[in-house]
């Protein structure tokens, strides 16, 4: 157990409230609890301060892999208890139906061989949901953002995120104008396909045209031409089958159904229930007299026509014929002959539903320009602000810079000026040396002032997106002397706003710590283990006394050390 549960004397909950990890990697068993304000853990070089924060990007989103699991362990399990205020949090977990009961966010991720899990507040969520929460939740800076801060393919980003709530419902509105422009610019693209192929294939399709219409095609033609086919080959048997059926209603069979009719009539007077029966029998007797009417009828225009046969004939071989040629059965070759009579008749309209289709593809490019130039207006006033607060924060870290976000002029035709972040090219200009010019900030800056500058960046970000913890991985990476004293300054000074957790090997940065953690690679019964420590005071001294001397602690160094954390507590 953690000394953290013995010191649970802050006023306010931290963010980020406590951490729990089992089994991962080297770290057999620990609990932390974490302190409102600015948190620094230190420790020798391999001594797991990194577990940690691959425990945090865990519960953040990142992707896991079993070979974290511990040696000999089946699996690894990291439990977060964070306590949020952001109203949008707790908008989205509703929306994922996670229930929020006192104000507390835990989250808890078992990584094993078979499978593994993710629970908010002990509801299964998927990886993507819990990349939803976890914006919302922290920010963990690594040496990536310093990557991410000198690629210029990020700056519009880095430019939209410091009013996301202005940025993102102009950005939003701009791509909806540039896809309707795109799908007006291929509506009209494809009628100059048509308009093409056509004028390419106007004398053959014009020949099928006449062909077709020469051959008078009509619905049912063909059923019809090989009921009546049949019919005349097999003229003799049809016609003596006609005069049997005739001789048989001839015989007046429906003479005696009437008879029927007539004697149900007479019973009726004496047994009433017959009459639904009788009415029946003669409802029966007119519709077959009418039936036998129309069959006679239709014997009489039996009759055989060599002539009719031979037309006949012709045609259902001419109609075949069509049919191979064109590779369709009759009522695709009459559609068709409408398709080419519409395309090529002088009312198809094609021309004019080409100027039409201009016309709105024009309009739906000026639209979706005027939404790009109204983001880019947005975005220049972003810029202004961003500019100045990062001189401000720049120069509070010892950097006399000027710093600019340049515009670029867009050149080419006018698909490539509707980029897919906007219209705008934006580079970032700094000039980190009085005298020397402004330059591309991915071309110019050391390792030192990259850190810097990522902080300054960090900074404004931090307070304009309200982040309530961040999570800084060696941010004071190639830092000393006065400069880490200003990176120290700038953390504390971010730490008053929001929680702020930070990996680091300067005396100076961890002088200014609300709460010290010490992280401790250990060996015991053969096995490697990782020990975290709450410092006390005395202790914190102590901690950072050894960072000042790297090694043995003289006397003079603890004092220095001392005088240091004791400096610091009056930065407020």
């Amino acid at each position: 157990m953690s000394s953290f549960e013995k010191k649970n004397d802050y006023n306010f909950p931290a963010m980020l409230k406590r951490l729990q990890i089992q089994n991962l990697a080297i770290i057999e068993n620990v609990d932390v609890l974490f302190r409102d304000g600015f948190t620094v853990l230190t420790g020798e070089s391999g001594a797991g301060k990194s577990l940690i924060i691959d425990s945090l990007s865990l519960l953040l989103g990142e992707r896991a892999s079993s070979e974290l699991i511990r040696q000999g362990e089946d699996k690894a399990i990291i439990k977060g208890t964070f306590t949020p205020k952001s109203k949008r949090l707790s908008a989205l977990l509703s929306s994922l139906e996670i229930p929020f009961l006192n104000e507390e966010l835990i989250i808890e991720r078992t990584i094993s061989k078979a499978k593994s899990t993710i629970k908010a507040n002990g509801i299964v969520i998927s990886l993507a949901s819990l990349g939803k929460i976890a914006a919302l939740l922290a920010d963990i800076h690594s040496q990536f953002d310093v990557i991410k801060i000198l690629s210029p393919e990020n700056y519009l980003a880095i430019i939209d995120g410091y009013s996301y709530s202005e940025t993102s419902l102009m950005k939003e509105s701009y791509l909806s104008a540039k896809a309707d422009y795109l799908a007006r610019k291929e509506e009209y693209l494809s009628l100059l396909k048509a308009k093409e192929k056509l004028d390419e294939n106007r004398d053959f399709l014009e020949y099928q045209y006449k062909e077709l219409k020469e051959a008078n095609l009509s619905e049912g033609e063909e059923e019809a031409i090989e009921s009546e086919l049949s019919m005349l080959k097999n003229y003799d048997k049809v016609y003596s089958l006609a005069m049997e059926a005739k001789s048989l209603i001839d015989e007046g069979f429906l003479d005696k159904l009437y008879d029927l009719h007539k004697v149900l009539g007479k019973i009726e007077p004496y047994q009433p229930s017959i009459k639904e029966k009788s009415d029946i029998v003669e409802d029966r007797y007119y519709e077959l007299n009418d039936l036998l009417s129309e069959i006679k009828k239709s014997f009489s225009k039996i009759d055989y026509d060599p002539d009719r046969l031979n037309e006949l004939e012709q045609r259902s071989f001419d109609l075949k014929a069509l049919k191979r040629k064109y590779k369709r059965d009759v009522p695709s070759l009459i559609a068709y002959f409408n398709e080419l009579e519409g395309m090529l008749g002088k009312e198809n309209g094609l021309e004019e539903r080409i100027a039409s289709k201009k016309k709105e593809m024009e309009e739906a490019y000026a639209y979706a320009k005027q939404k790009g130039e109204d983001l880019s207006h947005i975005r220049k006033g972003l810029a202004k602000a961003i500019e100045k607060e990062i001189e401000g924060n720049l120069k509070d870290l010892l950097l006399e810079s000027r710093f600019e976000i340049r515009f670029l002029n867009n050149e080419g035709d006018k698909d490539s000026l509707l980029k897919e972040d906007g219209i705008d090219t934006v580079d970032f200009l700094i000039e980190t040396n009085v005298g020397e010019g402004m330059k591309s900030l991915s071309k110019v800056v050391s390792g030192g002032e990259a850190s810097r500058i990522m902080l300054a960046f960090k900074a404004i970000f931090i307070k304009a997106n309200r982040i309530e913890t961040i999570i800084f991985d060696e941010i004071d990476t190639g830092i000393s002397g006065v400069a880490a004293m200003a990176v120290a300054k700038k953390i504390k000074e971010i730490s008053f706003a929001t929680q702020v957790i930070s990996i680091t090997h300067l005396p100076q940065v961890a002088s200014y710590s609300d709460q010290s953690v010490l992280i401790e690679k250990k060996i015991q019964k053969g096995r490697t283990h990782v020990e975290i420590k709450e410092l006390s005071l005395e202790e914190k001294i102590e901690e950072v006394a050894h960072l000042i001397s790297g090694g043995t602690i003289s006397p003079s160094q603890r004092e220095y050390a001392k005088e240091m954390v004791y400096s610091a507590k009056t930065l407020k």
